[in-house]
């Protein structure tokens, strides 16, 4: 595969995660008020999405069902802190829109790039241009005159912004060696032991009887599984801190879907920073991805078992 390939493969899959991404705050902020508490939501879309994933891997791929033990460790790290993330995500989509919410979200790649420095990942003057652009547009998001957003819960929203965006590097590091439907796996059962217990100890609050909607819950599934897998083949394809960055596009999802569904909208100074992002977005097709594994870094230790040579013996 060529370099180019490589690249058109990594931009369409991360693109096609962003689409996906920016429908699950919707679909999640839909499954709350029609009567799913924030973290039996969370609990529900994780653990479906784990299980959809595995029957369809052991139906029609069991080869992918293999991963050696470094790299389950990597994937169970980066899935326990995705997990911790999604709860306080969904906790703060309670009280916060769609809309704001994914607005929040999107300091996430600004993230990325510092874990990836310190992963000793280089990253380029474009890239770092982009990062500018996408702090000052999330500012002018974050702050349209006359919004009263919550403090806790847009605490709440940014640290879930920070934990995804720790996730992302961690994954990458096991993406060298191993196939994005693997560690896709992987990944969500880990977030499931997260989530799921957390409901259980935290919450255990059902919907009442014929008047919640399984609708929102079943595409927010949907969406949580097919992004997932996008999301580790574009960094497998063109690295995390680029596929973050086209991520941003997310946001116009939520959005368009917000508003339609939802009936949310913007004011003029945040569709101001919205056209900041997309310029981060146009920026894309100038970068170089560097996909060359980083020596040394933080994150080191995640690498596939060394086999020793067979010593031959001519003489035998």
């Amino acid at each position: 595969m060529t370099a180019s390939n490589r690249q058109g493969i990594g931009i369409f899959a991360a693109l096609s995660s962003a689409f996906l991404l920016g429908l699950a705050p919707v679909f999640g902020r839909w499954a709350i008020l029609s009567g799913f508490s924030s973290l039996l939501t969370v609990a529900l879309r994780t653990g479906l999405a784990a299980t959809m994933i595995f029957l369809i891997l052991l139906l029609f791929r069991r080869q992918f069902l293999y991963i050696f033990p470094v790299g389950l460790a990597g994937c169970f790290l980066a899935g326990a802190i995705n997990g911790f993330g999604s709860l306080f995500y969904y906790m703060a989509l309670g009280e916060l829109p769609a809309s704001v919410g994914q607005l929040l979200y999107a300091l996430y790649p600004v993230f990325v790039a510092l874990f990836s420095i310190l992963d000793k990942q280089p990253i380029s003057r474009l890239t770092v241009l982009r990062m500018a652009l996408a702090l000052a547009a999330v500012f002018l998001l974050i702050n349209p005159s006359g919004a009263n957003i919550p403090i806790p819960a847009t605490l709440m929203m940014i640290f879930s912004a920070i934990l995804y965006a720790l996730h992302i590097p961690i994954n990458q590091r096991v993406l060298y060696e191993i196939p994005a439907p693997t560690v896709t796996l992987y990944t969500l059962l880990a977030m499931s032991l997260v989530t799921l217990p957390a409901y259980l100890i935290f919450d255990r609050s059902l919907p009442a009887a014929g008047e919640a909607s399984w609708l929102p819950v079943i595409l927010l599934t949907l969406v949580t599984f097919t992004s997932r897998f996008t999301l580790f083949l574009g960094i497998k394809k063109i690295g995390g801190v680029q596929t973050a960055l086209l991520g941003l596009s997310e946001i116009f999802v939520t959005i368009v879907v917000s508003h339609i569904l939802l009936n949310e909208s913007l004011t003029i100074v945040q569709w101001g920073g919205a056209a900041i992002l997309s310029i981060t977005l146009l920026l894309a097709a100038f970068e170089k991805p560097n996909l060359q594994r980083p020596k040394g870094g933080w994150l080191a230790w995640i690498h596939p078992p060394q086999i020793a040579p067979i010593p031959w013996n001519l003489e035998d």
